[in-house]
């Protein structure tokens, strides 16, 4: 059965079915960095997301709605529509949603661009800090940070809430902000008995058809959120994180690739691709629990 194409992002594509109220979420082995999709795709990635997805939908099921239908597990299952081997264990079917035009970051620790900006400011996207606060310390309390949502090649831009407000409207904005903060902290209690640190995530939500407000998209997967080894973290230092950072290190670092150069980067190395896929299938394991991949 032939399904056509709605969208392809950096990762995942989406595609009609026969239900006007549903589509078809399949999430690719695509890595990107640096705002570019690379050319080298890191093997079984898309079922790590997908099925780590649907792992943290199902934990968080009391505290927030999410917008799966049906997803396909590990093994293969019939599903509503028919679905191609290739895409077993990588694809979902969703509710058509509204989405809100916000990424909806929360933030546990400071790091990152969030530390970048600490160190001019005393401050993360304006919202003041304690002073004498050093890279990778935990936050007094989690706070909401919300970005724009970019095109590919494009750069997320950090905006106020005041700025939310002015997208969404005041109301939608306090409920986005007061959900991503409820769903950080019950992730964060979940990581933790793992000896896991959720440092920060982004989620996103859209509106259902009764106005209600919806997880959506992947959640809380080494793509969209930084996680470190209990064991690992050690403030004042970088910590190493379950993402794609052996990526980014080899571009900037290693590979001679200058990303200001407009070119586009080059192939990844075999060592970089098994050492990416480890971290990705390691957090998988140690937050699930599951050993299927």
């Amino acid at each position: 059965m032939q399904y056509p194409l709605i969208h392809s992002g950096k990762v995942r594509r989406l595609y009609e079915v026969p239900d006007p109220t549903q589509m078809l979420m399949v999430a690719t082995d695509s890595i990107s960095a640096f705002d570019y999709v690379l050319d080298t795709p890191i093997p079984d990635k898309g079922v790590i997301l997908t099925q780590m997805s649907l792992w943290w939908f199902d934990q968080l099921a009391d505290v927030v709605d999410n917008h799966v239908v049906w997803a396909s597990k590990l093994g293969g299952d019939e599903g509503p529509y028919p679905i191609p081997d290739e895409w077993q264990g990588r694809c979902m079917v969703v509710k058509k949603l509204e989405m809100f035009e916000v990424e909806c970051i929360a933030r546990g620790y400071i790091t990152g661009s969030g530390w970048a900006e600490y160190q001019e400011s005393q401050t993360i996207t304006g919202i003041p800090l304690p002073a004498g606060l050093r890279h990778a310390d935990r936050l007094p309390q989690p706070i909401f940070t919300p970005s724009t949502k970019a095109e590919i090649g494009l750069h997320d831009e950090n905006i106020s809430f005041e700025e939310v407000e002015a997208l969404v409207g005041a109301e939608d904005a306090a409920k986005l902000r007061d959900r991503t903060l409820d769903v950080f902290a019950r992730a964060s209690e979940i990581a933790e008995e793992r000896g896991i640190i959720l440092a920060d995530t982004k989620f996103e939500f859209g509106r259902g058809t009764d106005g209600s407000i919806i997880l959506a998209d992947e959640v809380l997967t080494p793509d969209s959120s930084r996680f470190w080894d209990r064991e690992d973290h050690v403030p004042g230092q970088q910590i190493p994180s379950f993402d794609k950072q052996f990526v980014r290190d080899w571009l900037a670092l290693e590979s001679g690739w200058d990303k200001k150069s407009g070119n586009v980067p080059p192939p990844l190395p075999a060592h970089i691709v098994e050492a990416t896929r480890e971290r990705y299938v390691e957090a998988y394991r140690r937050l699930t629990g599951n050993t299927d991949i």
